[in-house]
């Protein structure tokens, strides 16, 4: 099966393709305008698709680009949910409900961020409080994010992270890192000091489509850990709680936890999830992350501070800048037909066992 063709080179594709594609399937589609602009200084946009029932109780919902540059992946999933028909083969009265790059800057730019330098999937946090700390990560900042990237600089920075590794552990820096900080608005997994313009489009799109419905299943669309094409299916809920349990009986127990320490993920603050779950409190939840794997964590990273370091500090048209993009690109987004076939083919799956999972009792 070629499924390459679902899967885009740019964000303009992959949105065109969406649309058409979801036009095709009789969707009904919305837009939600982005203040930035793309590199070529084109307009961006979040869109949504709806297939089945207007008053439908039961609702799929899947989304793309909430890390932007990850966006690839989830859109082609996406995209060839619709133009292959499959969006239409829905249980009766189920519908399902498709954003499509919820951060559209970060996936036209092949940023992870938001156009603030935010981490969506850390910007759920109710900013109106103390923010939660990490002081790990604060003593790693000016290791983690140099003033300067040369050969040099790359080797000395890296030679403290290592030595942090190697006084901790390997997954205390990862969880250092990458769980999330609030304090460094130059940094790495920033969540920002207030929702975000992605963070606040996505509430209001849940506010618009999803007021009427009993039961919710979520999946999250990211890719940059685990094994090469591997879709692990992250739980979103905590231990012991129904949403969880849930999420062991739909997936016949295929699932990893972050809580649990099961997931390649650290455990994460301010998670959209977590937004979303309030956001809804007359529907049943059940969501999972579905994470695929790219290149070793330690190239992804890299990748990531070289990213930081190019939008801080550097010049992205310039030919270290178009390196760096590419650099980034690779580590999230494999453009390959067999690691694209992984994708799909664990994607389809997954959605299957939620529609089936969301019609049961």
């Amino acid at each position: 099966m070629t499924v390459s063709p679902y899967f885009s080179a740019t964000y303009a594709e992959a949105r065109a393709k969406f649309l058409e594609a979801a036009r095709s399937a009789g969707a009904r589609l919305a837009h939600y305008r982005n203040p930035g602009r793309g590199p070529d200084g084109e307009e961006l946009y979040t869109d949504t698709a709806w297939v089945g029932p207007a008053d439908a109780e039961r609702v799929l919902l899947s989304i793309s680009a909430t890390h932007g540059v990850e966006g690839f992946c989830g859109s082609g999933v996406q995209v060839g949910w619709h133009e292959s028909g499959l969006s239409k083969d829905l249980p009766k009265g189920t519908a399902a409900l498709t954003i499509h790059a919820i951060n559209p800057y970060g996936f036209a730019w092949l940023r992870r961020v938001t156009e603030d330098n935010v981490d969506l999937n850390r910007n759920f946090v109710d900013h109106a409080k103390d923010h939660p700390s990490n002081p790990a990560y604060a003593a790693l900042h000016p290791a983690i994010c140099p003033r300067g990237w040369d050969g040099t600089d790359i080797a000395e920075t890296g030679a403290v992270l290592d030595a942090y590794a190697g006084e901790h552990g390997a997954f205390a820096l990862q969880t250092a890192m990458t769980a999330g900080q609030y304090t460094h608005p130059d940094g790495l997994f920033y969540g920002g000091k207030a929702l975000t313009w992605p963070a606040k489009t996505l509430l209001e799109i849940l506010k618009r489509e999803l007021a009427g419905i009993r039961r919710l299943a979520i999946i999250d669309y990211h890719t940059g850990l685990g094994p090469r094409g591997f879709g692990e299916r992250i739980c979103v809920h905590a231990p012991g709680s129904p949403g969880l349990a849930r999420v062991e009986s739909w997936y016949g127990g295929d699932f990893t936890s972050t809580a649990l320490g099961s997931s390649s993920s650290a455990e994460l603050t301010g998670v959209n999830s977590e937004g979303m779950i309030a956001a809804l409190p007359h529907a049943q939840v059940t969501g999972v992350v579905l994470e695929y794997g790219t290149q070793p964590i330690d190239a992804v990273i890299l990748a990531l501070r070289a990213d930081n370091w190019l939008h801080a500090h550097g010049d992205p048209a310039s030919a270290k800048g178009r390196a760096i993009k590419a650099q980034i690109r690779d580590a999230f987004y494999q453009d390959a037909d067999d690691w694209k076939l992984m994708v799909w083919e664990r994607a389809i799956e997954t959605q299957r066992l939620a529609l089936k999972g969301l019609n049961q009792g």
